[in-house]
């Protein structure tokens, strides 16, 4: 995770360097370049941790739903 971390921290200075206006074309144009990368490398890492994210709370979900299945069945006997 920290990677992520220190991308998008890299991600921000590079947003707080656009607004420089004094930043030469060709520098705004490279400044630019790398933050469209890093933005989609973190946007498929979110993606990716979503799923498991999603995965994880079908798994807690299907337990907690045997749990109240084995609770009524219990509380009927």
């Amino acid at each position: 995770m920290k990677d992520f971390e220190t991308r998008l921290k890299r991600l921000e200075e590079l947003a707080e360097t656009t607004k420089d206006q004094d930043l030469p074309l060709e520098e705004a144009i490279s400044v630019f370049e790398e933050g469209i990368k890093l933005s989609k490398s973190l946007r498929k890492e979110l993606e990716k941790i979503q799923g498991k994210v999603e995965i994880l709370l079908g798994s807690a979900e299907e337990g907690a739903s045997a749990h109240r299945k084995d609770f009524d069945t219990e509380t009927k006997n």
